[in-house]
This record gives structure tokens, sequence and C-alpha cells, in this order.
């Protein structure tokens, strides 16, 4: 079992997992369509069984007196902390544009208005392609880029010359992983972030956009150095901290029966985001965050072959498709008419919890979420995003990340999206294995939130271009 957290992401209880035995799970149902089976005897589970806590003690073993000498990060009263950006590529539009690009210039993206009390004095760029923004706003801005990780974080010096550093892996041409992910460079910006820490004798808060990395290895690996070396670390996705409509969330500390998630897009891409908001829905259950039995991955026909068996349910999925502002259903159509092509992401609790995101095709486009409690109620709502310029959820996301390096203190909890990280790379582990019931001992998070939802100010006025 994973050692206890709190919601700062630090390690308060470390257990040994020498007698720990764990059975391979088994699967009754080998097909899609069929009915989900949870007997733990899969043969065909090739996960790592590697625990958190026991690979904690690992690096803990080899390394306590080298993590002990490092310093944490503590802001001093009335600087405005000066970060660094580790990006894939800067162009109009791409993450490193909406996030880092607000640092210079406003969170409206126009030179106008609020600024985030961040200074941001160095970059580096993985690919400069057609389009790149980046050399032109250093030029502008007055923060210079840098050939390395390593340049940047320190600014051409030996040692670390940054308060805070934001790490933006979302965009750029990288190869795809055997189960169908992007393989951005996270794990690569992590080591030779780590370098620089080591090197140096302390540490800053780090913040890494979207998901921790793209399989479960490299998120255990980077999660664990955060804990290793007690950095203050968030991850994770704008849609928690968005708007919503109606402006609702769930009862904190109420036990909760199921959730019911609607996406689009891609399941790399788009499926993250929807992960993160069941997951901000989930965390604050009664009990807190317990972890993930296991998943499965459903497309077609099979989908509605699910909730006609009552492996997720359809009264639910209607009360997010009801919540929709960008594509609602016509009238005298129903949303299964509408809906050629579904996909399904299938998860079942440690707690007993079961959740299921729904993935649209037909030009969808809203996130929304359902759930019902144990005693049978149920609420809805809409994840409300800005999808012009300048995409005011990102500076949601910002503010979040803003907070934590003044602060030291990570706004939300980073296992959060440790766990939905895990979750998407088991669910394209069952995709690729024709919707093989994946067992996840691995993902057996705990913690408890401290983060709450509050409505976010009223949208700024969009505008198609810059």
């Amino acid at each position: 079992m994973y050692s206890s957290y709190n919601h700062t992401g630090r390690n308060l209880n470390h257990k040994s997992e020498t007698k720990q035995k764990h059975e391979k799970p088994k699967m009754n149902a080998k097909t899609k369509g069929q009915s989900m089976s949870w007997n733990h005897e899969d043969t065909k589970t090739r996960r790592s069984k590697i625990t958190l806590s026991s690979s904690f003690l690992r690096v803990f073993v080899s390394s306590w007196l080298l993590s002990a000498s490092l310093c944490v990060f503590a802001a001093e009263p009335g600087k405005i902390p000066t970060v660094a950006v580790i990006t894939t590529e800067w162009r109009t539009n791409t993450h490193a544009d909406v996030i880092a690009g607000r640092l210079v210039e406003g969170f409206t993206l126009d030179g106008q208005g609020e600024f985030p009390k961040l200074k941001l004095v160095s970059a580096y760029v993985d690919q400069f392609s057609t389009g790149d923004k980046s050399r032109n706003l250093a030029e502008k801005h007055g923060f210079k880029i840098y050939d390395s990780v390593a340049g940047a974080l320190t600014q051409g010096t030996d040692k670390l010359a940054v308060d805070g550093v934001i790490i933006v892996a979302e965009h750029g041409t990288y190869p795809m992983s055997p189960t169908g992910q992007t393989q951005f460079p996270k794990r690569r910006f992590w080591e030779e972030t780590i370098k620089v820490f080591e090197k140096s004798g302390r540490v800053v808060p780090v913040f890494s956009d979207k998901h921790v990395a793209d399989n479960w290895k490299d998120c255990e690996w980077i999660f664990g150095q955060t804990q290793r070396l007690k950095i203050p670390f968030m991850a994770g996705s704008s849609l928690p901290s968005a708007w919503r409509e109606p402006a609702t969330d769930i009862k904190r500390d109420q036990p909760l029966k199921e959730i019911v998630v609607t996406s689009y897009h891609t399941l790399d891409a788009y499926g993250f985001h929807a992960l993160e908001g069941l997951q901000c829905l989930a965390e604050c259950r009664k009990g807190g965050e317990t972890g993930i039995k296991q998943v499965r991955f459903l497309e077609g026909d099979a989908v509605w072959q699910a909730g006609e068996r009552g492996e997720f349910d359809l009264k639910l999925l209607d009360a997010a498709v009801t919540r929709f502002q960008n594509h609602p259903v016509p009238a005298g159509k129903t949303f299964r008419e509408e809906i050629k092509k579904p996909s399904l992401m299938q998860l079942e609790y440690v707690s007993g919890l079961r959740a299921s995101v729904f993935t649209m095709d037909g030009g969808y486009g809203d996130f929304a979420g359902a759930w019902k409690y144990a005693d049978g109620t149920a609420d809805s709502t809409l994840f409300l995003l800005q999808e012009d310029r300048p995409f005011a959820h990102f500076t949601h996301l910002l503010k979040g990340a803003e907070q934590m390096i003044h602060t030291g203190k990570p706004a939300w909890p980073a296992e959060r999206t440790l766990l939905t990280s895990g979750i998407l790379d088991a669910i394209h582990i069952s995709r690729k294995e024709s919707g093989r019931v994946v067992a996840t001992p691995y993902l057996n998070v705990k913690y408890q939130s401290g983060w709450t939802w509050q409505q976010p100010p009223p949208m700024p006025k969009g505008r198609a271009t810059e």
C-alpha cells in the first residue's frame, strides 16, 4: 500500500512492503462488449508492482544525506520571484504561449490589465518550429533563451539562479509510444533540472503543465524525486479550476456512488483533461482518495452495450449532456443517434466508487460531469472553458503555480495528477489490447485534498486573433 500524503505532497509515512504479496489479476472478459469481471487473477497484467513506498525507501537509503542537505525555497517578502520556463516549443496558442506568455503579456495576453507577480528571466526551448514566438518575445521583454535546461536554470552561471521553474511539454514533434501517447521529454527535463538542484544544494518550486509523464515508470520516478528532494511540486490541467455552469461542486465528505464525465477530441490530449475534471470531483468524497483498482477502455457499440448492462449510469450521462452549450443535442434527436463512434474509459476505485469518461465524436465539444451520491441524489455541471484568445482558463492554472512559487506550498495536490497520469497510461494499454481489463495495484494512491473549487471572476471578452 502507498504511504499517506498530505495535500502538499510531503511524504508522511513510509512502510516496507517486503511481506506484502500481490496476486496477478485475471480477466474473464477478453473482448470488447463483454461484461467486466473483477477477478484479480489476470495473468496478462505486465505492470510494475513496485509501489511508491518501496521505491522511495530505496532512493532514501542511497541519498538521504544529499537530500537532507538541500535547502527548500522560501520566498523573500516583497520580492517578485524569478522563473525559468522549460518548454518543447512556443508558437501562437500553444501551451507555452498561453501559460508562459502570460508572464510577459499579462493574463489577457495583450499587455494590458493584471500581470502575474512573477518575473520571467530565462527559458529553454527544445524545438524552434515555424512560427516560433519565443525569440521575438525574449528580445521584446528582456528574458534570455539558453541552449540547455541547465543554462536557463542557472542563467549561465554554475548554480541555480531562479526562484521557480515552469515546465510546459505539450507541443512539438516527438515520437509516439507503443500505446499511442506522445512521448514528450518530461523525464529529460526533470533529470536536467534535478542535476542543477543537487549541484546547487537547494531546490525551488516546479510546476509542470498537464501529465506528470506519458508512462507510469516515468511518473513514479518524477514524483519520487520531488518527494526525495522535498521539491514543492504541482502539475495538471486547467479544467478543475475553470468556470462551472451551474456553479456547483461535490458535497465534501459525502459518500459517492458514481461519476460520469464527457470528453471529446483525442484520448491522449483531451482525455487527460476529462480525467482531471473527474478526479477533482472524486477526491472530495468521504474518506478522500484511495486509488484505482482497475480500468478498461471500450469503443463503438460496446460503449452503449455497457450502458445497457448497467456498467455506467445512462441517466447520469443524459444529465451531463443536458449541460452542453457549445453543441447541444438538436431538437428531435437523441444523443445516442448523434454519437456514432463513442469511446469509454471505465474506472473502478479501490473504495468501490465507479466512474466513466464518455468521449464523443460528431463535432461535440463540451466537458461536463454528473454524479450520484450513495443516497441516490444527483447533480451535474458544465466545465466551461474560453475557446478564444486569451483562453482565460489558463489564467487560473497559472495563478495556482504563482501561489506555489511565492509560498512554497502547492495550491492543489500533485497526487491528483500522478493518479490521472497513471490512469491514462493504463487506459492506453487497455485500448491497445482490445479492451482488456487492466488491474492497477500500482495506482493505490492515497491522499486527502485540501483544495476547494471556487467560481473564477467573470470571463474576459474573447478575440479570435492576437
